[in-house]
């Protein structure tokens, strides 16, 4: 067996060592440019390596050494360029001999891949500067349709495809204090059963009905408290004066602040949450939408007129809220609408939200309804009126609704203070009271209550059914798979859902690069670079033509990649032995990371940022557009197309399957797999949002009723579920499931069947 160590390897060889997974010898080799020689020391010891041969770069054997099992080995460059030896190889069977593997299972055989994969070398984050790429929608038509796409993806990101909770709210309103011109209250009520939002709401004493409005907070140190313009704003001073100019106002905690003590603010939330869609941002945005259906509860609202406003976290909120929920009629967003910063808390960031996605665009789908984007000069929202603004009046300018559209900066750092919460105030009276008087609603003095007069849990006790952090996930779980199986009733929605948490391109253009090209006695080996146009994608694939008859074409994905279809001796391994005999044309591809892709792209990227799966694909959601990509490319070369995946390929497989075009059959094994475990998709498959859709269900039901094979299905695996899918769409007959491990002579047999 033939381990092979790329450059982004060599840090971890020289300092945790190459582990042996046997006893006996190990024979270590480098891949060295001509003209070079290299000092290494393994282990203990040093030795050297020269460059032989006329080839650009040449397999020379630097020494062997014999391990114990378990045991660890260190080899490291002490003299050589990284870009002079693109790879390590370690040899455990005497036979060996990557000089005659590496040719026939790597696509790059003789150089190095001179460009990484893009989605490796490029990764996104809260501080990457936007393309503003809203000028492309020419047409109403166009941006309306975008719009639609960007409020389901936000749903499904967030679990929500099914819509928000509608439970009762069993809201308790109590403490009311009465002041000139309005009254404070403290408010209470359940936006899920066991969680509960807390906040302050502040009426006008005239009669009604009035406008509601929505001040959400942001990351102040004293949340709905905060009553400081040098250090942020005076949210009651917001509030206090909306109220007496005639809104009935609701002031609410963010989830871990004030009275909001059921989870903590920054620290909730993790890979197995957003398997389920689960994190702050989302629940946040459940009060928020919860909190509408309490305003349009109270007598003394109009239910027509809704407004929302917050700065910073609080400005999110608002132009997240006002993207999925209509019934935010006028909105503020201050200080947070930015090309260059997106958000940088937990409660601005949820798995799968910005892929391709910012919060220009996000705040654009409030046109044509009315919006003032306040900015101020000392943050990231100072070229506001020159950038984003501009951007967005655009979209309203489609709408014939340029005068719905308004900017105001103010010479501050981050901030609501005083100015910025008077054109707020103007805006609010001109769209919600329509009054278009600035003057008549400049802020007037005020006094802050005490806080226990505000807090809502002050001298109270604990709600006997509150829930816990793990009980609330219980309970999200549980809705999710009820909506999961509602969800699963409709195949058109199925898809839809399922190509948005997979994130898949399911028409890629391939191009095709040719590297090389080996026979052999019985069949030829192309070596091969698939693209996606435009994307920068690489896919390193080999193809295997048999030189007799071809029965069509086998897509074969294995987890370690295609070097494993030859022995360390450069003999065909009996897999491709197996296949080529029985007459097929085999295309390995190494998918995204794996085999060849992982030693010349850099790990690990997916811990690069904690909010990295935010704007950034996953691995294995690189994996599966991989597939598609792959699949597509042998669909054109004519003929059966069949789907083999073993060695932890096969549920990569089955999650493609759906996208795939014209395939024949597919076979899978999915020996070891623990697809009812959290853990396992979070170690092995980690994509969010994946478990909110009924996981392997939903592409299994989808490739009902095409032939697919399953093999090695254990314990957790949905067999009962996939058998009742293939009667309702009469495929029984199509259908293998079996706790049989998947070998070659079966897989053989299951394919010419």
């Amino acid at each position: 067996m033939i381990r092979y160590f790329g450059s982004h390897d060599l840090p971890t060889l020289a300092t945790t060592g190459y582990l042996a997974g046997k006893n006996g010898p190990c024979a270590i080799w480098a891949w060295i440019k001509a003209g070079h020689t290299i000092d290494v020391r393994i282990g203990r010891t040093a030795a050297q390596g020269v460059a032989s041969g006329r080839k650009a770069y040449s397999w020379t054997h630097l020494k062997t050494v014999t391990l114990r099992k378990n045991a660890s080995c260190k080899i490291e460059m002490t003299g050589a360029d990284a870009a002079a030896v693109p790879l390590i190889a370690v040899c455990s069977s005497p036979s060996d001999d990557p000089s005659k593997h590496h040719a026939l299972t790597h696509a790059h055989y003789e150089h190095p891949d001179p460009m990484p994969d893009a989605r490796a070398a490029v990764i996104s984050g809260v501080h990457t500067p936007q393309t503003l790429k809203l000028g492309a929608y020419d047409s109403l038509n166009a941006w309306q349709a975008k719009s639609k796409d960007i409020r389901e993806h936000i749903l499904t990101t967030f679990g929500l495809s099914g819509g928000f909770p509608t439970n009762p709210l069993r809201q308790r309103i109590f403490g009311k204090i009465e002041r000139e011109g309005y009254t404070v209250e403290k408010v209470e009520f359940q936006s899920l059963p066991g969680f509960y939002c807390y906040g302050n709401l502040y009426r006008p004493t005239a009669p009604g009905p009035h406008p509601g409005v929505l001040c959400p907070h942001g990351h102040c140190r004293n949340g709905r408290f905060e009553d400081s313009d040098e250090a942020f704003a005076s949210i009651p001073g917001r509030c206090i004066n909306l109220a007496r100019q005639g809104h009935v106002t609701f002031s609410y905690d963010m989830v871990g602040y004030n009275d909001s003590w059921q989870l903590p603010h920054r620290e909730f939330g993790g890979r197995l949450e957003d398997l389920w869609g689960i994190g702050i941002m989302g629940l946040q945005l459940i009060n928020s939408s919860r909190s509408i259906d309490f305003l349009q509860s109270l007598p003394d609202v109009d239910p027509d007129r809704i407004g929302c406003t917050g700065a910073s976290g609080g400005g999110t909120q608002t132009f997240m809220l006002t993207a999925i929920d209509d019934r935010i009629k006028v909105s503020a967003p201050v200080n947070m609408i930015s090309a260059q910063m997106q958000g940088g808390c937990n409660c601005e960031n949820q798995a799968g939200l910005r892929i391709d996605l910012n919060n220009i665009e996000i705040a654009s789908t409030m046109a044509p309804r009315p919006m003032i984007m306040v900015s101020a000069t000392g943050d990231w929202t100072v070229n506001t009126p020159e950038l984003e603004y501009p951007a967005i009046r655009d979209i309203y300018r489609l709408y014939d609704a340029e005068d719905r559209i308004a900017s105001a900066q103010v010479d501050a750092g981050h901030n609501y203070n005083r100015e910025s919460r008077e054109h707020v105030y103007a805006w609010f009276a001109k769209w919600l009271l329509g009054i278009d008087d600035p003057e008549r609603f400049k802020e007037r003095p005020f006094q802050m209550e005490s806080r226990p007069h505000l807090r809502v849990t002050h001298r109270r006790p604990q709600p006997s059914n509150a829930l816990t952090p793990a009980g609330l996930e219980h309970r999200i779980h549980s809705d999710s798979s009820k909506q999961a199986i509602k969800l699963l009733s409709s195949r058109a929605q199925t898809r839809d859902a399922l190509r948005r948490i997979l994130r898949v391109d399911p028409k890629p253009r391939v191009s095709s690069r040719n590297l090389g090209r080996t026979r052999t006695s019985d069949h030829i080996i192309k070596h091969k670079i698939l693209t996606r146009d435009g994307e920068g994608d690489r896919i390193p694939l080999m193809s295997f033509s048999p030189r007799s008859r071809n029965r069509g074409t086998v897509v074969l994905l294995q987890s370690g990649g295609k070097a494993d279809l030859y022995t360390g001796s450069g003999k065909p391994g009996v897999l491709i032995k197996s296949l080529l005999s029985g007459g097929f044309r085999v295309l390995a591809p190494d998918l995204f990371l794996t085999g060849e892709s992982a030693r010349y792209n850099a790990p690990d990227r997916e811990n690069h940022d904690r909010h990295f799966a935010a704007y950034n694909l996953t691995d294995a959601q690189c994996r599966i557009q991989d597939i598609v990509t792959v699949a597509t490319y042998a669909a054109k070369l004519g003929g059966r197309v069949h789907i083999a995946a073993l060695k932890g390929a096969g549920v990569d497989a089955l999650l493609a399957r759906p996208f795939l075009p014209r395939i024949t059959s597919t076979c899978v094994d999915v020996s070891g797999t623990r697809v009812d475990q959290d853990a396992w998709w979070g170690e092995h498959i980690f994509i969010p949002g994946i478990r909110t859709i009924g996981d392997i269900v939903a592409p299994t039901l989808l490739t009902a009723p095409a032939r697919l094979a399953v093999f090695g299905t254990g314990t957790g695996f949905p067999s009962n579920e996939i058998r009742k899918q293939y009667r309702h769409r009469k495929g029984t007959g199509n259908l293998t499931l079996s706790k049989v491990k998947m070998i070659p002579d079966l897989l053989v047999k299951t394919l010419t069947q």
